[in-house]
């Protein structure tokens, strides 16, 4: 089975499990077709996080690149940037794309088809065109003015002056040549060697990135030890930094100490206590997340028992905290509190396939259209998640040469003693802790399936949008006394449209070993589907 955020990616990954392909190469094939039809929230020049339970255990793959090396804090100083890096143009460009090496990675450890065959749906739809859908239309039309400032960017993505509409094809040949030059010469000798690279280095220059073709060729993805924390019996594995995994681990165990089963799935005490468990994550994510390298971050003790308790206790049922004004439990150090708050658009999707192998990946260029900077003769779109560095140098997420940053994407699973038991993440920045708490806890303590659990209404706590507070966004299908009780007792609520895109997009894969058949769902909020056989 597989489940993306776009109907022709699943296909193109059940078809790799039918060809006798495993659940690597169906994500594989799937994650090439979403850079031809989902440009604008995966690409090659983007970053990707696996984790892969393989029968002996659950294995991490992380696949995000670090700052070039001449991308120190100095160079965006003298360039004017003092407080903040660019979240487009080249200046946003600014970190190696990890995913391509991911796929090279992941497939010499268990892959089993031909490394060739599996871009082949992707180079055919990037070179006949792709039909557009809903999700690319809207984000195309909000991003025209972003796009036409790079004319490789305006030739590809507004081929007629305008943001493609629903139906229309989407042509991209050069990126049909990237992919084949991907597939005949392997990730490194295609992608991170030789002329894709220098181009691709040459166009992200004249826009002003410091990116070189030596910091391509010295990048690797790198296989790291997964995040666990038990949930109800069962074991949930999350992405360890430089992503936030551990604030969706926390969530679970701050909301773990509250009969959850005994509140209604839309009741104000559901929603209130998860929006109060996401705020104490948030300010321990915030206070610590970056590059592992960099900061010694105790993650044994952020996820101790004992002090997920104590933090349990700041819980009111009948007050909500205010958000700004959530300390960290663990001081970084004696400076002044981080603010970090991501957005970002991405790509979640997953597969498992028969001899047992489950697959949870996400892959993401960071904002909608990344960069907005296409390198010519290329047909990739530089990520910008390099801008989320900060330029403060006492910020433990300050920009370092050869340094990842913070990254929202995670990843997730659930195991049961030593089988899978379901693979699930979302696209949506502050959103992805939040909606795979809402999954499991939809699931587990109310036994949801997996298209209701994506389904059901959801809600987002934070600054995201571009919003200047930090609010609670509520579906306009959660009731309206929900929606005045969390108001009484202070919570910010905004409210949105009944299915709302930030939202995210969710996937998952539900394996019933007593059965052995297994449960897909896809986000309606989008454009997927899941798919087997």
């Amino acid at each position: 089975m597989v489940a993306t955020s776009h109907d022709l990616a699943t296909q193109a990954g059940v078809d790799a499990l039918r060809r006798g392909g495993s659940a690597v190469d169906a994500a594989i094939a799937a994650n090439a077709v979403l850079c031809a039809v989902y440009p604008h929230m995966a690409g090659l020049g983007g970053d990707g996080f696996w984790l892969i339970h393989d029968g002996s255990g659950v294995q991490a793959l992380n696949a995000s690149g670090p700052a070039a090396a001449a991308a120190t804090r100095d160079r965006y100083r003298d360039q004017g940037h003092i407080d903040s890096i660019p979240s487009r143009g080249g200046v946003a460009a600014l970190t190696v794309p990890g995913a391509v090496d991911g796929w090279r990675a992941a497939h010499e450890r268990h892959g089993r088809l031909d490394w060739s065959s599996l871009f082949d749906d992707a180079v055919h739809l990037a070179s006949s065109g792709a039909p557009v859908g809903r999700s690319l239309t809207e984000w195309t039309a909000e991003d025209v003015e972003d796009l036409s400032a790079n004319d490789e960017a305006a030739r590809i993505f507004l081929p007629s002056g305008r943001a493609p509409r629903d139906g229309e094809r989407l042509v991209n040949a050069d990126l049909a040549d990237s992919l084949r030059l991907i597939a005949q010469h392997g990730a490194r000798d295609g992608f991170y060697r030789g002329d894709l690279a220098h181009r691709l280095c040459e166009g992200a220059a004249a826009v002003g990135s410091p990116l070189d073709p030596a910091d391509f060729e010295s990048f690797e993805a790198e296989w790291v030890e997964p995040l666990s924390v038990t949930y109800r019996g069962l074991t949930a594995w999350e992405f360890p930094p430089n992503t936030q995994g551990f604030a969706a681990l926390q969530i679970l165990k701050l909301i773990e100490g509250f009969d959850v089963g005994a509140w209604g799935d839309l009741s104000f005490e559901y929603v209130h206590h998860m929006a109060e468990a996401v705020k104490l994550s948030f300010a321990d994510r915030n206070e610590w997340l970056t590059d592992p390298a960099a900061v010694d971050i105790p993650l044994d003790r952020l996820l101790s028992e004992e002090y997920l308790s104590q933090r349990r206790d700041l819980i009111s049922a009948d007050r909500a905290m205010v958000m700004d004004e959530v300390d960290a439990g663990i001081a970084f150090d004696d400076s002044s509190r981080r603010e970090q708050a991501p957005g970002g658009d991405t790509c979640y999707f997953c597969a498992v396939d028969g001899e047992g192998l489950a697959v949870s990946v996400i892959q993401s260029i960071y904002h909608d259209f990344g960069s907005c900077v296409v390198p010519e003769g290329t047909g990739i779109i530089l990520q910008n998640r390099g801008s989320f560095f900060s330029l403060d140098d006492d910020h433990p997420n300050r920009l370092d040469p050869g340094k990842k940053t913070f990254h929202t994407l995670i990843p997730a699973m659930l195991t049961d003693g030593a089988q899978p038991w379901m693979v699930y993440g979302t696209m949506g920045g502050e959103g992805q802790p939040q909606t795979h708490a809402a999954m499991v806890t939809r699931m587990v303590d109310r036994g949801f399936d997996v298209q209701q659990a994506i389904e059901a209404p959801r809600w987002l706590m934070g600054r995201t949008w571009g919003a200047e507070s930090q609010d609670l966004w509520l579906e306009g299908r959660i009731p309206d006394e929900t929606v005045r009780a969390l108001e009484l007792v202070g919570q910010p609520v905004k409210m949105v449209q009944d299915w709302n895109d930030n939202m995210g997009h969710a996937q998952a894969i539900r394996i019933h070993a007593d059965s052995g058949l297994f449960e897909g769902g896809a986000d309606p909020r989008g454009d997927g589907s899941a798919a087997g056989f």
